[in-house]
C-alpha cells in the first residue's frame, strides 16, 4: 500500500498565484487560496504559512505554454518561481501544462464570479495538481502492466 503523500498545486500568474492541495492516494485534490503578489514578488510569507501548516512533500506547477506549443512571455517567470519554490521549502517541484485551465475553472465554478474573484486561481491550481495526479495514475498502471 502507497503512503498518503500531500502536495500542493500552484496556478502562478504575475498578479496572482492560486494554490491547491491534493493528496497521492486519493489522487484528487481542493482549492486552498489565492495570494496576491507583493510588489511584483509572491507573498513569500504566505505560502510558508501554508507549507508550515500542510507541509506537502512536492508541488506541482502549471507551465503556461500557448495552443501553438510555444511559450508564453512570462514562461520564464513561472521557471524561475519553481527554482525558488524548491531553494527555499525543498520541495520537488514538477512542471505540468496548464493550458485551458483558467477556461475549466471558471467551467467548473458555473460563472458563479467575476474576473476578480480569486477562487478562479485556486480551482485552476486544483486541476493542474489533478492533471499531474492523474498522469501519475497512468504511468503507475503501465509499469504494472509490463
Amino acid at each position: 500500500m502507497t503512503t498518503p503523500t500531500t502536495l500542493f498545486g500552484f496556478d502562478f500568474g504575475p498578479r496572482k498565484i492560486g494554490i491547491a492541495v491534493g493528496q497521492t492516494l486519493t489522487g484528487t485534490a481542493r482549492p486552498l487560496a489565492t495570494l496576491r503578489s507583493r510588489h511584483n514578488k509572491p507573498d513569500w510569507a504566505g505560502i510558508e504559512t501554508l507549507v508550515r501548516d500542510w507541509q506537502p512533500s512536492a508541488a506541482v506547477l502549471g507551465l503556461p505554454i500557448r495552443m501553438d506549443d510555444t511559450e508564453e512571455d512570462w514562461t520564464p517567470l513561472v521557471r524561475r518561481f519553481a527554482r525558488q519554490l524548491q531553494g527555499r521549502f525543498g520541495l520537488e517541484v514538477h512542471l505540468v501544462d496548464e493550458r485551458l485551465t483558467s477556461r475549466a475553472a471558471r467551467d467548473e465554478l458555473g460563472g458563479r464570479f467575476d474576473n476578480r474573484d480569486d477562487q478562479v486561481d485556486a480551482v485552476a491550481a486544483k486541476l493542474i495538481l489533478e492533471t499531474w495526479l492523474g498522469e501519475q495514475l497512468v504511468q503507475r498502471e503501465d509499469h504494472n502492466h509490463d
